[in-house]
């Protein structure tokens, strides 16, 4: 079940670039919440809570209870991290997309897959775990959420595979998409083959004889 996370936010009035650098230097990050509840509104959230708030999560989309602050007004309105975007080198948030969802109605969102346990394939044979799918879409209602699939690879053997249908999901919580789709493969070593014994290092390269009249 998704935990409930509580977030606060100021409803932001000036737009443009030279606003976004003015909050950023306050130390805030600029955000939009929209969906099909409430109405689309721009925001400014704390730099070091949204960072802090990633940083403890497997994945980035979560389900938060938005408090907007808005003048001397407050609401709360239930809300997911739709998108995240990251500076390329220090990987700070500079923009958060929030969807306003209705708890009532079922929504659709990418949930991390995290494998747990060393495949006997792995261990025993010297197999390579290759993890095909990071994500899995699911529909569920947004208190079923769940903040990551756990997907025990434990039994594996070299040469077997999980796909999306055989994951067990939590009550309430359906995969969509292609129930055939690998989502992790226990794939065979890779065998390294050696030169054989006495053959060459690399091959003679001939060079070409020059005629007698070019001779020095």
């Amino acid at each position: 079940m998704a935990k409930q996370i509580k977030l606060t936010a100021q409803t932001r009035t000036q737009l443009g670039r030279n606003a976004v650098k003015k909050i950023k230097s306050q130390g805030l990050v600029p955000a939009v919440i929209y969906g099909t509840t409430g109405t689309p509104a721009n925001l400014q959230i704390g730099a070091r809570d949204i960072n802090k708030l990633l940083s403890h999560a497997v994945g980035e989309h979560l389900l938060v209870d938005l408090e907007i602050v808005d003048g001397g007004n407050t609401s709360n309105r239930l809300a997911l991290i739709q998108e995240v975007q990251h500076h390329a080198v220090t990987r700070n948030v500079l923009h958060v997309d929030f969807l306003s969802v209705d708890a009532g109605k079922k929504l659709h969102s990418e949930v991390t897959i995290e494998p747990v346990g060393e495949p006997i394939g792995v261990k025993s044979h010297g197999g390579i775990l290759e993890l095909n799918l990071h994500s899995l879409e699911v529909e569920c209602l947004p208190q079923d959420l769940p903040e990551f699939i756990s997907v025990d690879v434990s039994a594996l053997q070299v040469g077997d595979a999980i796909h999306i249908k055989d994951i067990v999901l939590p009550a309430g919580v359906t995969a969509r998409g292609n129930g055939e789709l690998t989502v992790i493969h226990i794939a065979a070593p890779k065998v390294e083959v050696e030169p054989a014994a006495g053959s060459a290092a690399a091959p003679e390269v001939l060079k070409e004889k020059k005629p007698e009249g070019d001779k020095k």
